[in-house]
């Protein structure tokens, strides 16, 4: 016992100084932050902790006092962090989403965008093709619930008064914003989540968000009521579709890698897919939560149709230049 005393005190004096060095720095940085050290003192942080790693083995593999392992278990803990560890603020990380890694993410993907619109906009047209020849497909491709009464057995007068009904009151107004952006999250989330499974289940729900979309249009383009449809619509709809195209190409990145991993396994092209589409998810959910709240209060608090049109504009040339525009890499 008094041999492994001696052993474990020989071993502290020789290294103890270039401990407590390191144990220095670390107080630093846990207090006053890294931009507080001086150049010298952040290149010496990682050999002192490399130094640190190489005195814990020793003390592991020769047995020494146990209190001493526990004492290099936790100052290298805490140089661990340091070095590899984010130390990047709330704040900083927020800002540096939404003006990098959201757009970064977005380019990064735009095939599989290209490919989500497409989908959606085939069956669009196929849609309203479909129900302009014979109205009765128009009940193939909506659902009565999501009609609410809006379908061809419906009058012109009530067709248009849907589209122009005043705005009641505002409990009325948050309780149908809370409805759609929760409805239109979670055909989002689906799209997302579905895309492991080859892409398949994605596609399908593109072409139903698509088709349902084609199906509105051809009822009321019918009744002579296509303009002040789509302006009523693309108040919002110029958000909210380009989320849900995005979700779609998210869910497409994931399929894609699962059915073509190349060089990797499947779950390592499937997680690295999802750790790219996750940022765009999370983005996703924003653009959700303003399309909710365009469609649930400016949709009937504007009854001007250039006014509706405009906002539309200015909404899918926002995220355009968003999105696409260029910009310096991220450091």
């Amino acid at each position: 016992m008094a041999e492994l005393h001696l052993k474990s005190g020989r071993f502290r004096a020789e290294r103890e100084a270039d401990w407590r060095r390191l144990e220095v720095l670390l107080g630093k940085v846990e207090t006053l932050g890294a931009v507080k050290l001086r150049r010298e003192e952040l290149l010496e942080i990682p050999l002192l902790y490399r130094q640190a790693l190489s005195s814990l083995s020793v003390a592991r593999s020769i047995s020494l006092d146990q209190n001493l392992t526990d004492y290099l278990e936790g100052l290298c803990t805490r140089a661990y962090f340091v070095v590899y560890g984010t130390r990047t603020r709330l704040g900083a990380r927020i800002v540096r989403f939404f003006r990098h890694d959201w757009p970064a993410a977005v380019q990064a993907l735009w095939r599989e965008t290209l490919a989500s619109f497409l989908i959606s906009a085939l069956a669009a047209v196929a849609a309203y093709v479909l129900v302009r020849r014979d109205g009765d497909w128009f009940f193939s491709f909506v659902d009565a619930g999501l009609a609410g009464g809006r379908d061809p057995m419906a009058t012109t007068a009530f067709l248009r008064e849907t589209l122009y009904s005043p705005a009641t009151t505002s409990e009325g107004l948050s309780t149908m914003a809370t409805f759609l952006f929760t409805h239109n999250s979670q055909v989002a989330l689906f799209a997302f989540a579905l895309g492991f499974a080859f892409c398949l289940p994605t596609a399908a729900l593109m072409v139903m968000n698509g088709a349902m979309l084609g199906a509105f249009l051809a009822l009321f383009f019918s009744r002579d009521l296509g303009f002040e449809l789509t302006g009523w619509l693309m108040i919002h709809g110029t958000t909210e579709l380009f989320a849900i195209v995005l979700a779609g190409a998210a869910g497409f990145s994931i399929g894609w890698a699962v059915a073509f991993p190349g060089d990797r396994t499947r779950v390592d092209a499937a997680g690295e897919a999802g750790r790219r589409a996750g940022v765009v998810m999370a983005g996703v959910v924003v653009m959700l939560l303003v399309a909710g709240l365009l469609e649930g209060f400016a949709r009937q608090l504007i009854q001007l149709d250039l006014v509706r049109y405009a906002i539309a504009g200015l909404m899918l040339a926002g995220w355009l230049a968003y999105f696409y525009w260029p910009r310096r890499v991220a450091t």
